[in-house]
């Protein structure tokens, strides 16, 4: 079976397929600093409890039918984002809305969700 072709990183340099160039390590580790903990991003007790007992009433991911293990808020809330109270208030009640909220998998949600995400920002 053939093997994937090297690719080339932003930075230049050529890397091996199935592997991640020391300077988007860096990147990513740099990014991770400067995140907010989970509590911080309004993850807290309520929302694991809230979105456990969710999951636990839509089992099945609503994009590929595999078992859902994350709740995705399917109009991005954008609480980091929020300058101003009103813009929070907004935020909280948007993060908040259960009609928001999908239930969908890891790979979905890490993947194709993420990506829609990205392109939209």
């Amino acid at each position: 079976m053939p093997s994937r072709p090297a690719r080339i990183c932003v930075c230049g340099r050529v890397v091996a397929a199935g592997t991640v160039c020391a300077c988007q390590r860096a990147r990513k580790a740099q990014h991770d600093r400067a995140r907010p903990n989970a509590n911080a991003r309004g993850y807290g007790t309520k929302w694991r409890a809230e979105s456990a007992a969710f999951l636990a009433a839509h089992p099945v991911c609503s994009r590929c039918g595999a078992p859902s293990t994350v709740v995705n808020h399917k109009v991005p809330h954008r609480m980091s984002a929020a300058r101003t109270a009103p813009e929070l208030a907004t935020a909280q009640k948007l993060f908040w809305r259960r009609s928001n909220w999908e239930p969908v998998c890891a790979p979905c949600h890490n993947g194709p969700i993420q990506s829609e995400e990205r392109s939209a920002s």
